[in-house]
Formats: structure tokens, C-alpha cells, sequence
């Protein structure tokens, strides 16, 4: 691995010794492979929100280099993010809902993302599922027709993005009345698919004014002192830059097609 890696918060390290103490846990040495994107900054997210320690180490696409033997070795399929966690035996870990799960049940022993209630468990684990099996792929989807696809296909785009607004509206009921979506407080079950929904323009939804109560959710939760950090892991956050300046979407745009040159059926 040719890239140095950055280490993440000294203060949580320092955080981490008393519960280390408190709780006889061994201080965690955790190494996040990421990169600035949504999938990434829902583990740096996690990672904030426990206080644990750990390096970050940005995963090139320019470079292909998730695609490259070694990471290959820590994710067989070759995508962002993983963890290795040096403390357990460099034990590999890879889907970032996987990886989520992991960190709170090895490191969070005052139950602060994942409750142990199993009523309260099951209910923030069915949450991780509704983002991995349908936010995530749908609102990805949309994403790519509407703004990457080398040819534009208005079923595709209509379809994806159709369905990416159906599952706000499930949000949007499921936080009637409600803060957060479990217990009324922030967990696994928030984090998880808040970096998506905070780039619903990306996903051709100009607004999200028709769900307001998964608007004053991305509010709140954007206001979290640690999620901010973790936006920011491993390279800045850029959405408020776009919101700010529509014109530095385009600029992403054109970055992304020349990195990982989409090509139309036919094209070599």
C-alpha cells in the first residue's frame, strides 16, 4: 500500500481509555478503508458517534485501487468501505452495514448505537436492511441514470427515482411524532441511511419540502457534532458546497464520468 494512513481523532482515543477501563475492553486499532461517499461516511459516521480510535486510509478510484490484490484480500468484491481491526487479529471486515454491526458489538458496550433490547435490536436491524436492500441500490440507481449514464434512459431515470422518493415516504411516516427512528434516539438505524437522503438532489429530487418529516431528521442529525466529523472522513464532505453553488455539481459530474468512464451498449 503505497498511500500513509490518517489517523482519526486523538481525543477518541483518549475517550476510549476510560471505557476501556470501565467496561475491561481492549482498546480497539482500527484501520477504515473509505472513500466520500455515502456507503463510506456511514462507517466514519458509526466510528465517530462510538468515540473509537482508528486510521483511515482513502481507497483511490482514480487509481482502481479497490480493484488492486491487497484490497482485494480485505473485500473480495471490491468496493469501499472495509475495516480491518488490528486488535482482533486484523480481523476484515466489509459491507458497510456489516462493518456497523461489528463496531457495536465489539465496541459499544454503553449500547449508544445498538440497543440490546432485542425488541429495540431487531427494529434498528430492520432499518440497516430497508437502507442496504432498497435506499442504498435505489437511490444509487437513480444517481447514476440521472447524472452519470452516458446516454439518457427516462424509464430508467423515472423508475429509480420513483422508488428512491417511495422509500422517503416510508421514512417520512416512520418518523411521525418521532425524533429519531428507534427509541427515539439516534442509532445505527438514522446513521445508516442519513449520508443517502442528504443527497437526494444528486438523485433528480430537486427537494425533499413534501417530506417534512425526514427533512428535520437530515436537520438534526446534520447538526451532531460527530457526524460531522465522520462527513468529513476521509477526504471534506461536499454537498452544502454544491447546494451552495449548483454549478460545482456539474464539476462532480464530469469528474466521476472521467474516472470511471461509463461507456453506452456498443462502445470499447
Amino acid at each position: 500500500m503505497a498511500k500513509s494512513l490518517r489517523t482519526i481523532s486523538l481525543n477518541n482515543y483518549f475517550k476510549w481509555l476510560s471505557v476501556v477501563k470501565l467496561h475491561h475492553f481492549t482498546t480497539p486499532d482500527i484501520t477504515l478503508y473509505s472513500a466520500g461517499t455515502p456507503n463510506g461516511q456511514k462507517v466514519s459516521i458509526a466510528l465517530e458517534e462510538l468515540g473509537i480510535p482508528y486510521k483511515a486510509r482513502e481507497i483511490s478510484f482514480k487509481d482502481n485501487e479497490q480493484k488492486q490484490p491487497w484490497f482485494l484480500k480485505i473485500n473480495p468484491n471490491g468496493r469501499i468501505p472495509a475495516i480491518t481491526d488490528h486488535s482482533r487479529g486484523d480481523f476484515h471486515v466489509f459491507e458497510s452495514g456489516a462493518i456497523m454491526i461489528y463496531l457495536c458489538e465489539h465496541y459499544d458496550p454503553e449500547e449508544k448505537l445498538l440497543p440490546k433490547d432485542p425488541n429495540l435490536r431487531s427494529q434498528v436491524i430492520q432499518w440497516i436492511m430497508f437502507q442496504m436492500g432498497g435506499l442504498g441500490p435505489m437511490q444509487g440507481q437513480a444517481i447514476h441514470f440521472s447524472k452519470y449514464a452516458p446516454e439518457k434512459i427516462l424509464y430508467a431515470i423515472k423508475r429509480y427515482t420513483d422508488e428512491t422518493k417511495r422509500l422517503y415516504s416510508g421514512l417520512n411516516s416512520a418518523l411521525e411524532g418521532k425524533e429519531y427512528l428507534v427509541g427515539n434516539k439516534f442509532t445505527l438505524a438514522d446513521a445508516i441511511s442519513f449520508p443517502w437522503v442528504r443527497e437526494y438532489f444528486l438523485a433528480d429530487i430537486p427537494s425533499i419540502d413534501e417530506f417534512p418529516n425526514l427533512k428535520a431528521w437530515v436537520a438534526r442529525i446534520s447538526e451532531r457534532p460527530a457526524v460531522q466529523k465522520g462527513l468529513n472522513v476521509p477526504t471534506p464532505d461536499i454537498v452544502q458546497e454544491i447546494l451552495d453553488n449548483p454549478e460545482k455539481l456539474n464539476e462532480l459530474v464530469k469528474r466521476a464520468q472521467s474516472v470511471f468512464k461509463w461507456k453506452s451498449v456498443g462502445e470499447k
